[in-house]
């Protein structure tokens, strides 16, 4: 199953006899708050969830989105109307990478049947509602480890001396030239810059399947289904490239504390420049 699904084929899977729970992800570093744009006009049925409180842990030396408490988690999915068997569709207002992380999560903890809407909220022109739903509870159990591998700052840097390790992140945050969130700017040694707005087109939606594979064979990714990894500064922009890759036809591996927690270490190595070092 690919991992996005269209306008045309959400509205079908809507009306058919299996319709998927939606989940509203609209987020932003630094806000504001997703929650009044969900509550002004969102999807009918849809139910809002909290990048930051829900998707994650609390920022610290795992980062600034570390992986969230997996019985919490689970919780926060139940409440929002996910089962095991029903089929789930993420969005958020249009960059992908707030769904990216919630369909990530939900594969990485075990869910089979998790899709992101091809170029988020911008992309629907059916209408929207405003009541909040009350779903029926669901029966989703996370299983860690049970979908999408997760690396360590221990793999990732193993996997950029041996493999492919992606960096997401802007070019000149890569190269070190600028560092607007974190306190060292640069790379993990062996790390290739891989930016993710070169995964979309200009209006928000992934580029098809073999471009998007020639682009990760040209930075070094080899034949698909090859694993191949992924950060960026807090496992949020890299979860978009990692929905890419699987488009293209790898098996992604998503370094979730990424630049945020590999940069708490002052004892871990930085790379500069434009070479993977």
């Amino acid at each position: 199953m690919k991992p996005i699904i269209s306008v045309d084929e959400l509205r079908d899977a809507l009306d058919g006899s299996r319709p998927p729970v939606l989940l509203d992800i609209r987020w932003q570093h630094g806000g504001p708050h997703g929650r009044p744009e969900y509550e002004a006009g969102h999807l009918p049925s849809a139910v809002f969830v909290d990048l930051d409180a829900e998707l994650a842990g609390p920022a610290g030396e795992g980062g600034r989105h570390p992986l969230p408490d997996p019985g919490e988690f689970g919780a926060v999915m139940r409440r929002a109307g996910v089962s095991a068997s029903a089929p789930v569709v993420v969005y958020d207002g249009g960059l992908g990478w707030a769904a990216a992380r919630a369909w990530w999560l939900l594969r990485w903890a075990g869910h089979r049947d998790v899709r992101v809407l091809d170029g988020g909220l911008a992309a629907w022109t059916g209408p929207l509602e405003t009541a909040v739903p009350a779903p029926a509870e669901g029966d989703f159990v996370p299983v860690p480890g049970g979908g999408l591998p997760l690396l360590t700052a221990g793999t990732a840097a193993e996997l950029a001396r041996e493999g492919v390790l992606l960096d997401a992140r802007a070019a000149e945050r890569y190269r070190g030239e600028v560092e607007p969130i974190d306190p060292v700017g640069g790379h993990i040694p062996g790390a290739v810059s891989a930016p993710t707005a070169q995964n979309t087109a200009e209006d928000g939606r992934y580029l098809p399947p073999d471009v998007l594979a020639a682009r990760f064979a040209a930075l070094g990714a080899g034949e698909a289904g090859t694993e191949v990894g992924v950060y960026c500064g807090s496992g949020v922009s890299a979860a978009q490239q990692a929905v890419a890759l699987e488009l293209a036809g790898y098996t992604p591996a998503l370094y979730v504390g990424s630049w945020s927690e590999w940069t708490r270490d002052p004892a871990r190595p930085v790379a500069t420049g434009p070479d993977r070092g």
